[in-house]
């Protein structure tokens, strides 16, 4: 069904990333990897191309407007423009609001939010300036639903990335270009090895990621649920799509019971 399209995955090197680029690979999609690891981002081009398709990598850093602005215009000059775009580069940060730093505030929203109103914007000036009709994939997170004393900075991220997406929708609506938030639950993706945990030390923070890794492998939801998630989506054009029992759980819990959601805020979610 993708025979044909251009689809621009960010965050590609590993984990959901790559299993969209692969997934979209096997629909007759062409790929651009895109990841701030170069050899990861060729790792999964090359394993697309394996699958038949024709696929680019691409060095980005996705919090940086000039990076990103040079990839759009690559994509623009070389490949026409993209009619699928995968915003799904992020990182993992735990602590609460006073134990996080300017700095760490600042590392994780250019990622987790600038990141998406980069790849937002840019290519849907794109799409609208060449006449496409295409689809704008942002990936959110449970957490989005989930207020958490221990997850602030990425609880608050993720929440942005969905009312970021649900006005995109409602902008480009005129010009059938679609945006769906996704938010998964507790993924395999490896993210929990990454995660800062903002003022513990170097022999806390090591403690707390592998007993999060744990948690995450023991869970046993892959980053191929998410990926079939994003291509049901691009197909259908829903305006949110929950994967996974915590995505649904805490979306309910929100809107339904929002004083529970509260209390349960005040409990440590992390290790």
């Amino acid at each position: 069904p993708l025979n044909g399209k251009t689809a621009v995955v960010t965050g590609a090197g590993s984990g959901i990333g790559r299993a969209t680029a692969l997934r979209f690979a096997a629909q007759g999609a062409d790929l651009v990897c895109v990841d701030i690891d170069e050899d990861s981002a060729e790792g999964t081009a090359a394993k697309a191309r394996e699958l038949g398709a024709v696929a680019w990598s691409r060095k980005v850093d996705v919090g940086s407007a000039q990076a990103m602005q040079r990839l759009a215009n690559w994509v623009a000059k070389e490949l026409g423009g993209a009619d699928i775009v995968i915003n799904n580069a992020g990182i993992g940060m735990a602590g609460g609001v006073l134990d996080t730093s300017v700095k760490e505030w600042d590392r994780l929203l250019k990622v987790n939010l600038w990141g998406v109103i980069h790849g937002s914007r840019l290519f849907a000036q794109q799409m609208i300036d060449g006449h496409r009709h295409g689809h704008i994939i942002n990936v959110a997170s449970a957490a989005a639903f989930a207020p958490n004393r221990k997850l602030a900075a990425y609880s608050t991220s993720k929440a942005a990335v969905h009312m970021l997406s649900e006005c995109l929708r409602a902008e480009l609506a005129e010009h059938d270009i679609g945006v769906t938030a996704i938010c998964p639950g507790f993924v395999a993706t490896g993210i929990a090895n990454a995660t800062v945990y903002a003022g513990a030390s170097e022999e806390e923070q090591a403690e707390k990621r592998a007993k999060a890794d744990a948690l995450y492998k023991r869970r046993n939801f892959s980053p191929d649920d998410v990926a079939d998630a994003i291509l049901k989506a691009v197909l259908n054009n829903p305006a949110l799509s929950l994967v996974g029992a915590e995505a649904w759980s805490t979306r309910l819990l929100s809107r339904f019971a929002p004083s529970l959601s509260r209390r349960v805020a005040r409990i440590d979610l992390t290790p």
